[in-house]
């Protein structure tokens, strides 16, 4: 489980929060203790004045009728996690009893994505629940949306309070400051006995502080593919010839009215094709991905390929050589080394020679790189990105999002990609180490507060290299950033200066100056437990690498799919 430290009195405990802290006989169990009796560790190191502390979910059971959970260990910490395919669409009739109609709310970077699955795996389960999408009227969303099969007349598109009314599974994909917005009519029109499902954590922190809770006649459910909308439809499309690929999903329980909203959140996360999928709490979910799309994900990777860009150009590269050097060398060998082998491949691939610029560029980048990591997550945990985000959303009538690819690097950058030779992509070694040292302080960040292997695994490596930084590869920075959520394209924009500014003016000066590298960092990166974590989850990732078109394809971009135009607009109320 997952609290605030210290838990305050009984008196003043939240009632569904401690839901989830007791065993409870019906839908999620989540033990005080491992299966061998030993009490959970709370994850070491003090935490800050003002920031929540996480406690370790490695023990985080749950109960399933449906599907068969498998305990799997992950650099020695056992966790329980359920596998996804097509051939476990036969479990779908199971989970999804009593329910008679899905309302994806919203159509942004995810619903688009999981209402299509969702329909598709419905259909090959045999199942007749209808998948309607819920819109406010007006919408731009609607003609997109009856683009992709969705029809008012066959009562699969309508306004988003009849929709909800209408569903007993309310999966509420709007913008994350829309929801801050609305939650409140939105929870007052659900059935009794309906399941509310989220893909994000955002709102439980916006609702403590306000300071209420979920009604109690709803079951609460969270499931979060680990990957932007787009990425979760093309792997699925991708994957239906061979058992299924698709993005892994952590999923939670945070109130279980009706007894099988485990079941639920389970049928949910393996309908819209996660290869497998994880428990965690709405808790940590928020904390870890409001986080990683700060740091390695989106922020830092396009602040540190603007800072390397930079220093190449500088040294007296040509701009297109700096941007192979920087940019393409990311996305290219680094991401798909990462990827298939892990970070120490990258590593191994270098010469004498190499190996000395990567450890000089890793030693130089951690610390400096894991400062403003720190920050990021105290602010999350703290609940000041989370107001950032609100505030930021209600500026949008005069101050919607900018574009971030019109300057003269990403103008390269199109150049380049016109002219790739995939054959052709460098491995540089210093930008190898500079993004390492990155990823590894995202990675120790959510480990020192106590995340489990499965969340830092795919919040941290897999979402960057098999979700996110194809699509840079394909079209550049606004193509990745902007398919995402805006929580995501805001976090992105506000952080990415912060990573281009500390490595530029701490790391990139220490390695100019020939200041001692700390090898006792470099050791444990090459020695760290992560390695054999990620090499389990690499034993459960599907064959199938994602396909998406460069300019001028239509793979994977349209309607349903990813966009080449982005808007930003204020929640109506």
């Amino acid at each position: 489980f997952f609290s605030t430290s210290p838990l305050p009195p009984p008196s003043q405990r939240n009632p569904a929060t401690m839901q989830t802290i007791r065993s409870s006989a019906a839908g999620v169990n989540v033990a005080s203790r491992a299966a061998s009796g030993r009490r959970v560790p709370v994850a070491a190191g003090r935490p800050s004045r003002g920031a929540l502390q996480v406690v370790s979910a490695v023990h985080l059971d749950f109960n399933t009728k449906a599907f068969q959970k498998e305990l799997v260990t992950f650099a020695g910490q056992d966790e329980y996690i359920v596998r996804g395919g097509q051939d476990k669409l036969t479990g779908l009739p199971a989970a999804f009893e009593g329910i008679k109609k899905i309302g994806v709310i919203g159509w942004g970077s995810q619903a688009p994505a999981q209402a299509q699955n969702l329909r598709d795996s419905i259909a090959t389960a045999g199942l007749n629940i209808p998948v309607a999408i819920g819109l406010r009227k007006g919408s731009p969303s609607w003609a997109e949306a009856e683009a992709t099969g969705f029809s008012a007349k066959d009562g699969t598109l309508g306004e988003v309070f009849d929709v909800v009314a209408d569903s007993d599974l309310v999966i509420l994909l709007i913008s994350d400051a829309a929801q801050a917005k609305l939650y409140p009519r939105i929870l007052a029109a659900m059935k009794p006995g309906s399941t509310l499902g989220l893909s994000h954590g955002f709102l439980l922190g916006v609702m403590k502080s306000d300071g209420v809770d979920f009604r109690k006649d709803i079951n609460v459910v969270l499931v979060a593919p680990k990957g932007m909308g787009p990425s979760v439809r093309r792997l699925y499309e991708q994957g239906k010839s061979v058992n299924g690929a698709g993005i892994n999903c952590s999923f939670a329980i945070h109130q279980d009215y009706t007894g099988n909203a485990g079941d639920i959140a389970i049928g949910w996360a393996i309908a819209v094709g996660a290869p497998f999928a994880f428990p965690t709490t709405l808790e940590s979910e928020y904390k870890s991905d409001i986080y990683g799309e700060r740091c390695i994900l989106l922020g830092a990777v396009h602040g540190m390929s603007e800072a390397l860009f930079r220093r190449y150009t500088r040294q007296g590269m040509e701009p297109e050589e700096a941007f192979r050097q920087s940019v393409e060398s990311i996305t290219g060998n680094i991401s798909r080394t990462i990827s298939t082998e892990g970070m120490l491949a990258v590593y191994n691939q270098l010469d004498d020679a190499g190996k000395k610029i990567f450890e000089e560029a890793y030693s130089a980048s951690l610390k400096p790189a894991m400062d403003v990591c720190m920050e990021i997550y105290e602010d999350v945990a703290s609940g000041n990105e989370i107001r950032s985000v609100v505030q930021a959303g209600s500026r949008f009538d005069r101050f919607p999002m900018g574009k971030i690819d019109g300057t003269y690097m990403w103008k390269v950058g199109t150049e380049v990609r016109a002219k790739r030779d995939d054959s052709a992509i460098p491995l540089n070694p210093f930008t190898a180490g500079v993004y390492c040292a990155t990823m590894m302080a995202t990675i120790e960040v959510l480990r020192e507060k106590g995340h489990p292997y499965s969340e830092i695994c795919n919040e941290s490596i897999i979402e960057a290299t098999d979700s996110l930084n194809p699509y840079m590869h394909a079209r550049g920075v606004a193509f990745m950033v902007d398919n995402c959520s805006y929580t995501a394209r805001l976090g992105s924009r506000k952080w990415a200066p912060r990573f281009d500014y500390i490595l530029d003016q701490q790391a990139f000066v220490q390695v100019d100056e020939g200041r001692v590298a700390d090898k006792d960092a470099f050791a444990k990166f090459l020695n760290d437990p992560v390695h054999s974590a990620l090499a389990t989850c690499s034993e459960m990732r599907p064959s199938v690498d994602i396909s998406v078109g460069g300019e001028g394809s239509d793979v994977g971009v349209g309607a349903g799919k990813a966009r080449t135009e982005f808007r930003s607009t204020v929640a109506s109320s």
